[in-house]
């Protein structure tokens, strides 16, 4: 499949990406994702101006960043499944931002799981991804196949440290603040109905109650690309 990854590359480079990977998903998805066992993973960066708005939650520019951004990555996931289809392999693209299982708070698979096996990054105490280079002022995309494409490494263990600023952070009081691993639970990280419940109440009016940003502004590894410029 080298063939396949040097247009993963040109795809890639079509769409401003700068951050993708292959993740090693063997045994991971389940029901009618479980044939695909390598994931397709990539990122794109959030302005930092944008972000950096969100100590108290989303705004309108936030809003429109959001939309636009999730665009960008459900275009660069349909071209990343053209592209495996041709060369004869089965592929699906998650969606930017959709529950498909709204009772319990979930997509049909978790972008961040591929991301963390495809080496982009480590789940913070936020529960979210967060990369070296912008935290997790990020928006991901994944796309499953069933192509024999080489995996690149792993991140399998958090870096936050001893910081706790995004727990300090939430209105909610939704995180833990434990440590991340692989294969930990997200109830050990996240109560994600305490959080959508604070983010219906309070931010309704922003895509239904979806976004909150409070935890996600205060990372410091995303500070730093607002003291970088």
């Amino acid at each position: 499949m080298i063939m396949f990854k040097n247009e993963l590359a040109l795809i890639a480079d079509a769409h401003q990406c700068t951050l993708y990977g292959i993740a090693d998903l063997e045994g991971i998805p389940t029901g009618d994702l479980a044939g695909f066992h390598r994931g397709v993973a990539f990122v794109f960066q959030m302005e930092s101006w944008v972000m950096d708005q969100l100590s108290q939650g989303p705004t309108d520019a936030y809003s429109v960043l959001y939309k636009q951004v999730n665009l960008r990555i459900d275009a660069m996931s349909h071209e990343i499944v053209r592209g495996l289809e041709r060369a004869g392999c089965n592929a699906f693209a998650l969606p930017a931002s959709v529950r498909s299982d709204p009772e319990n708070i979930r997509g049909d698979f978790q972008h961040k799981t591929a991301a963390t096996r495809a080496g982009l990054g480590w789940v913070g105490r936020n529960c979210q991804l967060v990369t070296k280079k912008w935290g997790p002022w990020v928006r991901l995309g994944t796309v499953l196949t069933d192509a024999p494409l080489t995996p690149d490494r792993p991140i399998e263990k958090s870096l936050c440290g001893k910081c706790d600023q995004c727990v300090a952070t939430c209105p909610a009081s939704a995180l833990t603040g434990s440590d991340w691993r692989p294969g930990i639970e997200r109830d050990a990280l996240l109560d994600a109905w305490a959080c959508d419940h604070y983010k219906k109440t309070h931010f309704n009016h922003y895509h239904g109650g979806h976004n909150c940003g409070i935890c996600t502004q205060a990372c410091p590894h995303g500070q730093k690309t607002v003291k970088a410029k």
